[in-house]
């Protein structure tokens, strides 16, 4: 697909906001149906999650304290209708341990959030049976 750039979006995100919730909230107040999302920060109490193919589901690996958003990356497209925020996201403890994974859920401490909305025909996500919703591959 081919997109021309949007809006541009610099924004941090209340304290107390579950991230994900949020940016699809976000999206859907702009009309925003196609986007690029990348953010820093921290949050706490984070959940991510491992696609396992084997068992066609997310492994949900709890973190608790606060976690560095070390870096958030994704995008926004269409699932059933409406905005639908998949981000991954790399997590930093006080140790210097590393986690990453799928971000489930994760109440925003301090994040810093860059939105790049796309314009041109929206991508949309559709259930391929195997509990993930994805968008149709690229043909050449």
């Amino acid at each position: 697909m081919e997109f021309t750039p949007g809006r541009v979006f610099l924004l941090r995100v209340p304290e107390g906001e579950d991230l994900v919730a949020f940016v699809n909230r976000f999206a859907e107040k702009r009309s925003i149906k196609t986007a690029i999302v990348k953010g820093i920060g921290s949050l706490r109490n984070p959940v991510v999650g491992y696609y396992s193919e084997e068992t066609k589901s997310y492994k949900r690996i709890e973190l608790f304290g606060i976690f560095e958003l070390l870096s958030l990356l994704g995008n926004v497209s269409l699932r059933d209708g409406r905005p639908f925020a998949h981000l991954h996201v790399t997590l930093g403890n006080a140790n210097g341990d590393v986690f990453g994974g799928h971000l489930i859920e994760g109440e925003v401490f301090v994040t810093e959030l860059y939105i790049q909305e796309l314009l041109g025909e929206p991508l949309v996500r559709k259930d391929r049976g195997n509990n993930l919703s994805l968008w149709d591959e690229e043909k050449d």
